[in-house]
């Protein structure tokens, strides 16, 4: 089981506001709270977003390049996760590949792909009624 994900953002203010949005969304509660991070949790695992001293500023995160791609999260609900995504915009979240939406990673898989301000993705799936689902290979 995953224990926990940290991610260096460039604006604590920013990352805060649009993480704890998301998270919020999705069951999670502020969990920790410094002067330069925040963190969320959903049972045993947690979220970090940090602004921290030793990062280097080489250009931001780019998915596209070596490193993390996307985060994927549950969604409760097909319904949950269309609220979501129709609230998205309004809290730094754009949608990705939105002509395919919701079927973006293929007809059985339900999911939103979304990506903020600092070019984080966020893979946000409904859980399908017969169980746990399957890894889908992003889109792009």
């Amino acid at each position: 089981m995953l224990h926990h994900v940290e991610l260096w953002v460039p604006d604590l203010p920013r990352a805060s506001r649009e993480w704890g949005w998301l998270l919020g969304g999705l069951g999670y509660e502020l969990y920790q709270d410094w002067d330069r991070g925040r963190s969320w949790r959903l049972g045993p695992t947690y979220l970090v977003v940090e602004q921290s001293p030793a990062m280097r500023d080489d250009g931001g995160h780019d998915r596209l390049r070596p490193g993390l791609n996307h985060l994927a999260f549950h969604a409760a609900s097909p319904s949950a996760l269309d609220a979501l995504v129709a609230q998205a915009p309004g809290h730094g979240w754009r949608p990705l590949f939105a002509e395919r939406y919701p079927h973006a990673g293929g007809p059985e898989h339900y999911a939103a792909y979304l990506e903020n301000s600092d070019g984080f993705e966020v893979e946000l799936v409904a859980r399908p009624p017969e169980g746990p689902d399957e890894h889908r290979p992003n889109p792009a």
